[in-house]
């Protein structure tokens, strides 16, 4: 592993980071799940995961570790209400809003006993855990015999124009023609490393990918979206704002142009059983 790689990985996994700052309320994460109102085709990512679970009995206990702001929860509670749900998360401000019983809880150490759960959720979450192994034991290690384990996560090729834009913004802003790449989140456990790593515990781990295409005629949602990294400005290697605000004169421009700014997306869910 590369120095800059270590950077990376420690700063994605860092708890204090993570529950003082990028979790510490919903906002960050509400900007990034928000530009998905945009895309094509339209995903029901809650609805898909309710879907997975069809099979879990009545009174089935499910947990969503890193359950964040509570969307998926809040979507079973809807669909349902028959189900017994257990929000965990490392970061106790995002949970202020979540319905329903919930407990800050790390992923490498589930408060949970044995077998004790028909289902367990890891949704855009794994890749901020230092030791996903340990993690994906964790959630093996509670779920029932017959259960199941749903995790999601994005492509290592999502996203590529934000990426590019980032660039070409840190670019401007240093005077160097392109600037260094912005942090990625998901590059830990991507959609391509996800299967190896739940491989280990399950042996059928089955991956649905859902790709699509976010088309915006306004540069806010995606500045927005750009913007709830705020918590990693530390690791971009350039003023953060700065770069943010040339992000958008770019935008303007590009759409002015071409009348919208298109984003290629590849995300998926990974459904688990033994």
């Amino acid at each position: 592993m590369t120095e800059l790689s270590a950077a990376h990985d420690a700063a994605v996994t860092d708890r204090g980071r993570l529950a003082g700052s990028a979790y510490s309320s919903g906002r960050d994460l509400a900007a990034r799940q928000s530009l998905y109102q945009w895309q094509a085709p339209r995903y029901d990512l809650p609805g898909i995961v309710a879907e997975q679970l069809s099979g879990v009995r009545n009174r089935g206990r499910v947990v969503d570790v890193g359950c964040g702001n509570g969307k998926f929860i809040q979507r079973l509670r809807d669909d349902r209400p028959d189900l017994a749900l257990l929000g965990l998360d490392i970061a106790p401000g995002i949970l202020a809003g979540v319905p329903g019983p919930v407990a800050v809880a790390d992923a490498t150490r589930l408060p949970l006993a044995t077998a004790s759960v028909d289902a367990a959720l890891a949704l855009h979450m794994l890749y901020h855990v230092p030791d996903i192994l340990q993690a994906v034991r964790e959630l093996s290690r509670v779920l029932a015999r017959d259960g199941l384990v749903i995790a999601s996560t994005n492509s290592d090729r999502d996203k590529a124009e934000l990426d590019e834009l980032w660039q070409r913004a840190a670019g401007d802003v240093l005077g160097t023609g392109r600037g260094p790449a912005r942090i990625s989140l998901s590059a830990r456990f991507s959609l391509e490393k996800a299967p190896a790593f739940l491989s280990e515990e399950f042996g059928r781990v089955e991956t649905i990918e859902l790709p699509g295409t976010i088309t915006v005629h306004d540069p806010e949602p995606v500045i927005a979206h750009m913007a709830s990294y705020r918590a990693w400005a530390d690791q971009h290697d350039v003023p953060f704002e700065a770069t943010i605000e040339r992000a958008r004169a770019i935008l303007v421009d590009h759409i002015a142009q071409h009348g919208v700014f298109e984003i290629t997306c590849l995300g998926g869910i990974l459904v688990c059983r033994r």
